[in-house]
């Protein structure tokens, strides 16, 4: 018997090779000459860097760089083992959870850290880049970003602009001259869960802007900047991509990965499953298990478990979710290719007595489900 495990992360409590492995020892219990293959997965989001080094046998590079305050700040990225990848959260730079609820402020806030990340894989000779966005305290339109990689943003007097979505208003020119020449060798996926364009009501000010800590009046003033970089864009590259499906990511830096690198975005899921093979790795499954810390209707917007199971369902292999907890409408995932699933919860606990004891639990409920399993074989 082949079985796939093929989990994300629970967030806050156990790596997604962590829930791996304790979904094996559980299944071990009842099926111990079963032929197991872990691949730990995420979406583009929190522990994306962690699994796609674990999944590459690579490593974590750890360096400070300017946080979305504009302060030297512990940040990291993951490459290949062979060097040829470079894993990116954009949040490990300008992350929102960093950023205390009293000093939001996207009028402010920047994204320069994610160019300096960026830079730091180009001097180890990286040219193939996984971006995962998400999590942002920015709304500089990916500004801070462009300027730590050379790019000139110019006001009237043809001095740089400042750091913040609120500087873009004041931007006359864009000068490439100065432009790191090794980008010209690289290629960028975007691994991007939104499909909101730059600027509107659907926009990233207006929809993304007050969780980062922008008033009303605050979100006028920054997708009207937002606006006024993209027409300055039009000029001086002659593009548009204002409309580019989540050209409004992480307060628009979807718009100047596309813009300036040019980008591709997709879905994050999709992206993480390509570059693992993990269609070529489940072929003559038997079963695929996977999981993530909640499951819920949000689960079905392009999260783990459902990417999981729209692969294995191409092959006509049966899905079994293991999550955290369950929500109260999880039946919508019976729909995407989830053909039964299991909270790990055994007893009535608190949020921090769950995550403590969330591998030990993982362990009992994978036994069971395999116990069951077992029953139906007899």
């Amino acid at each position: 018997m082949k079985i796939v495990i093929a989990p994300d992360s629970y967030k806050e409590s156990v790596s997604a090779m962590q829930v791996a492995n304790s979904i094996e020892k559980g299944f071990k219990q009842v099926f111990s000459n079963a032929n197991y293959i872990k691949i730990p997965v995420a979406d583009g989001g929190e522990g994306t860097v962690e699994t796609m080094v674990e999944a590459t046998q690579g490593k974590v590079i750890k360096l400070d760089v300017t946080d979305a305050l504009g302060k030297k700040q512990p940040a990291f990225w993951g490459i290949s083992a062979d060097h040829s990848f470079a894993f990116i959260e954009i949040a490990a730079a300008c992350g929102l959870e960093k950023v205390p609820i009293e000093q939001r402020n996207p009028l402010i806030t920047t994204t320069f850290g994610v160019g300096e990340l960026i830079l730091s894989a180009l001097d180890f000779g990286v040219r193939h880049f996984m971006i995962g966005l998400g999590g942002s305290a920015t709304n500089d339109g990916g500004a801070g970003m462009l300027q730590a990689l050379g790019v000139q943003l110019l006001d009237k007097q043809e001095k740089p602009i400042g750091y913040g979505g609120a500087e873009l208003a004041r931007l006359d020119k864009i000068d490439l001259s100065k432009l790191d020449s090794r980008l010209k060798q690289c290629r960028f996926e975007v691994a991007c869960d939104v499909t909101n364009p730059l600027t509107g009501e659907q926009g990233a000010s207006a929809i993304f802007g007050p969780q980062k800590g922008a008033t009303p009046d605050m979100v006028k003033q920054l997708d009207n900047a937002l606006s006024h970089f993209a027409k300055i864009i039009q000029r001086d590259l002659n593009m548009d991509t204002r409309y580019v499906a989540g050209a409004g990511a992480a307060g628009g830096l979807g718009m100047a990965f596309a813009s300036f690198l040019q980008a591709e975005l997709k879905n994050g899921i999709g992206i993480i499953t390509d570059l693992l093979k993990l269609e070529d790795k489940m072929k003559d499954a038997d079963l695929v298990i996977t999981g993530e810390g909640r499951l819920d209707h949000q689960s079905i917007k392009g999260k783990v478990p459902i990417g999981v199971a729209a692969i294995a369902k191409k092959l006509n292999i049966p899905v079994i979710a293991i999550a955290g907890s369950l929500g109260k409408d999880i039946q919508v995932v019976y729909d995407y290719g989830l053909d039964a699933v299991f909270s790990v919860l055994n007893t009535v606990c608190t949020l921090p007595e769950a995550l403590q004891h969330a591998e030990n639990n993982l362990e009992i409920t994978a036994r069971n489900v395999a116990a069951t399993l077992k029953i139906n074989l007899s």
